[in-house]
């Protein structure tokens, strides 16, 4: 899997001056050999004294190499592109955040990757520990006296080491903890001191083989016979695909499960690609809840498979009355281990669904011993007529978008990094387990950017185009990452779907006015993002990246997608600006 192991896959290397050997180290060229140890290709930072050794060990010792640094101007950007470079690869990428303020300013972008399950080593830094070697006023403002706490609710595990070997300890530690399912982001604060002591000879490092994140879990025999049971002997069932690997190998499975089960399956559009969008058997566009053929389904079934769906219980709620009230009569067959994650913090464990039969492992672990235990069955699967999709208007539109994406793209092999709040999961197919990557888990504003980038970074050589559609929002908070992807030579296409309106709160605020009586007229006020429109092409421009638009006739959404194709084709990051009209496309 990406990253693609050929010179095409390189990035842009600020090669460093060569540094003479030395036979004395310190405490931060310990951590930085670990780094290189656990294989980790790079460190997306924004920089900071608090880590400068570290900084400088990277650089000095390392040669800018293994990890490279991949340079920010924000640092939600630094954590969005470790996050979007392990929705790609399954790995895990490094992020640096300099003290209390970088981390304060990553913590929504943390906790993106905690909701969404993504790995990460967040490095972060702090003052001296020793108050007596703090400089005047900087270095007493950014120690802070419990670091990780700032974001404990919402990472795996975090750890302040008093020295080298513990440093390097604990980065195994945080690597096996990210890794393991549920995977999520952990934190290493690198005090100042430890980073800066001398230590000599440079110690044994310890070996990372020996500390490997174990194998996924398998589910016993007896959970998966009883499973097989219900799903060999069931009249309707019903498959809800969510959290999977990107393996093809999987991908194939979850197929012949479904074929083999005549099962119909539903994805969600929140989540990475879990099955082939255009397959007879995916029952409904995938979109953020049931669409009204995914309800009657699920309400209808006598057996719900769950493949680590997110949101189980209010995904069943959808199906048989939002009060709750209505008995679910299917049998519920639950594949995931996330409860390992659930804890107090906060409430991204959602609620608790009834579960007849629980395996607590990934769903590529039990998907291929439930193939091997089912028997075939020969009832057709109620599938729904799909129903006929919006002709586009005389404007610029989503569905314009969408089909101008589908002519473009005929026969390019793409990989979609996010797509926006009004989109139908129509107007595109999934048919490869890295056509589309999720969304970011937390759902927050602003991590599109980054994200893209990252997914571009880790399929850089693969002939496989990135491609984010973003809301102007989204883009407008993170659009920095834009110069990094230009400095770097990050292939991708950001294509802004631009209302010049946060329109999901204008949404929120007309039923609003209209529950209470009130003009539903004034819904725009504090909404529009207008008057003067930004020029987000000329964002991209003046950060290096090439910049087209603004798209404001229909019969230009098609040539400026070709256009923004072949920019990228030509090794260019590449931003369009359509300024599409207000309006959602999705029915659910």
């Amino acid at each position: 899997m990406n990253p693609v192991d050929n010179a095409s896959s390189a990035i842009v290397h600020d090669k460093p001056v060569a540094s003479r050997p030395g036979e004395t180290f310190w405490g931060s060229d310990a951590v930085a050999m670990m780094l290189r140890e656990l294989g980790m290709p790079y460190i997306a930072l924004v920089p900071g004294a608090s880590y400068r050794g570290l900084h400088d060990s990277i650089v000095n010792l390392l040669g800018n190499r293994a990890p490279q640094m991949v340079l920010c101007v924000h640092e939600e950007t630094a954590v969005a592109i470790a996050h979007g470079y392990a929705k790609v690869t399954d790995k895990m990428m490094a992020s640096g955040l300099h003290a209390n303020i970088g981390l304060m300013r990553a913590t929504m972008s943390i906790y993106n990757a905690w909701c969404d399950r993504a790995q990460i080593l967040l490095l972060g830094a702090t003052g001296p520990w020793d108050a007596t070697q703090r400089r005047p006023w900087i270095d007493w403002i950014h120690t802070t006296s419990d670091q990780g706490g700032l974001i404990r609710n919402f990472t795996k595990w975090d750890n302040q080491p008093g020295s080298a070997g513990a440093a390097t300890e604990a980065l195994l530690r945080a690597s096996q903890i990210a890794q393991t399912a549920p995977r999520g982001p952990v934190y290493i604060n690198l005090e100042v001191a430890m980073q800066e002591g001398k230590l000599g000879p440079m110690p044994d490092l310890p070996d990372p083989a020996r500390n490997a994140p174990p194998q996924s879990p398998q589910p016993s025999a007896e959970l998966v016979a009883a499973a097989a049971t219900l799903l060999s002997n069931a009249k309707n069932p019903v498959i809800l695909m969510g959290r999977c690997s990107r393996s093809v190998a999987g991908w194939k499975a979850r197929i012949a499960l479904a074929e083999k089960l005549n099962a119909p399956v539903i994805t969600n559009i929140k989540l990475a690609a879990a099955f082939p969008t255009d397959h007879p058997l995916h029952a409904a566009p995938p979109g953020s809840y049931l669409t009204d053929e995914g309800r009657t389904l699920v309400r209808e079934a006598d057996v719900v498979l769950s493949l680590d769906y997110l949101d189980l219980a209010g995904t069943l709620k959808q199906a048989y009355g939002t009060n709750g009230d209505k008995p679910i009569r299917a049998k519920v067959i639950q594949v995931s281990c996330d409860a390992h994650s659930h804890r107090g913090g906060g409430a991204d464990h959602f609620g608790l669904p009834p579960m007849d039969v629980y395996m607590m492992c990934e769903t590529d672990a039990a998907v291929p011993l439930l193939l091997d235990a089912v028997k075939a069955r020969a009832t057709p699967a109620k599938i729904p007529a799909a129903p006929a999709l919006p002709v586009p208007p005389d404007a610029v539109s989503l569905r314009g978008v969408g089909l101008a994406l589908e002519q473009a793209t005929k026969g390019v092999d793409v990989c979609y990094t996010r797509f926006p709040l009004g989109w139908n999961g129509a107007y595109t197919h999934f048919r490869h387990p890295l056509d589309y990557i999720g969304h970011d888990g937390g759902a927050g504003v602003g991590s599109g950017p980054g994200m893209t980038v990252g997914a571009a970074l880790a399929l850089k050589g693969s002939g496989r185009i990135p491609i984010g559609l973003l809301g102007d929002g989204d883009f407008l908070m993170g659009n920095t990452a834009i110069w990094t992807a230009a400095h770097y030579q990050i292939p991708c296409l950001i294509i802004v779907c631009n209302n010049r309106s946060f329109y999901n709160d204008e949404r929120h605020q007309g039923r609003m006015a209209a529950n209470r009586g009130r003009p539903e007229e004034n819904r725009w006020i504090g909404q529009r993002i207008d008057d003067p429109p930004v020029d987000i092409a000329a964002m991209a421009r003046s950060q290096g990246a090439v910049g087209i638009g603004p798209v404001e006739k229909p019969q230009d959404v098609l040539p400026a997608a070709q256009q923004g194709l072949a920019a990228v084709r030509d090794g260019k990051a590449c931003v369009i600006d359509m300024r599409v009209l207000p309006g959602y496309d999705t029915r659910s």
